[in-house]
């Protein structure tokens, strides 16, 4: 028997299978919360709607426009809250990355909205002058080894040669925008904790690969005061501090649950 046309369409399919669920919901006696069948658009919502239209069309929505923009909203959250009820959530990996990063976004954006007193801007100043400061030096021995294990085995034992690169061994006196283009800005960042002497450090990663390195001196211009670049040291220190407050903002929320391990 062949079938009508109209049966092939996804659609019919589509809408087919949301009946069965339906019923089937309904014959298990899934308690209804009424709360979650409810959608509200409001005023503030389509404002916010006809906003992010304005910024990306670079001009205002029409009526009709705007009343697309609000189905499509609509459909998004009735699909998205079904999805939700079916536990479409629960075993994907890729939502659940997605959802753990938005909540991770979220603790850290928290954080970043706290005022930072200039107590804390001038330690932090204090401690890291090289950052600010328009004048800063180095001298310092590197080895290049293409791989991080590589460099770290050399740490092990007394470095005596690493790969062969188109770099100094050796950097005497150079300044830190020369450092920088040669090597990178998280390799600068790098030296810039370690402290001046004979021990070598690493693997300290560069745009070429790693390297281990003995910081022989760091000499430092003079830093402006606090009123005069209290923007930038704030900037550095959240950027700086992201991590830890990251890291707080997870450790409140863990203590919050009772976890087992079973092996």
């Amino acid at each position: 028997m062949t079938l009508p046309a109209w049966t092939r369409e996804p659609i019919v399919h589509f809408l087919a299978a949301a009946a069965a669920l339906f019923l089937y919901f309904a014959w298990v006696g899934e308690p209804a919360d009424p709360a979650s069948r409810t959608i509200t658009v409001t005023r503030e919502d389509r404002a916010a709607m006809a906003l992010q239209w304005e910024r990306t069309m670079q001009r205002p929505p029409t009526d009709a426009e705007l009343d697309a923009l609000v189905e499509i909203f609509l459909r998004e959250e009735v699909l998205y809250r079904e999805a939700i009820r079916l536990g479409l959530d629960r075993d994907d990996t890729v939502v659940r990355k997605r959802l753990a990063n938005k909540m991770d976004y979220l603790a850290a954006s928290m954080a970043e909205t706290a005022v930072v007193s200039d107590d804390v801007l001038a330690e932090w100043l204090a401690q890291y002058p090289e950052r600010f400061a328009p004048d800063v030096r180095y001298s310092f021995d590197q080895m290049y080894f293409a791989e991080r294990a590589a460099a770290a085995a050399a740490l092990t034992s007394a470095p005596t040669n690493g790969e062969s690169i188109s770099l100094p061994s050796a950097f005497e006196n150079a300044s830190r925008s020369e450092v920088e283009g040669r090597l990178g800005r998280a390799f600068t960042a790098t030296l810039d904790t370690l402290e001046p002497g004979s021990k070598w450090a690493g693997p300290v990663a560069s745009g070429f690969g790693w390297h281990v390195v003995r910081l022989r001196a760091r000499e430092i211009g003079k830093a402006p005061t606090l009123a005069e670049i209290r923007g930038e040291v704030e900037a550095d220190w959240r950027g700086s501090t992201e991590a830890q407050r990251k890291k707080d903002a997870y450790e409140l929320l863990r203590g919050a649950y009772r976890v087992t391990v079973q092996k």
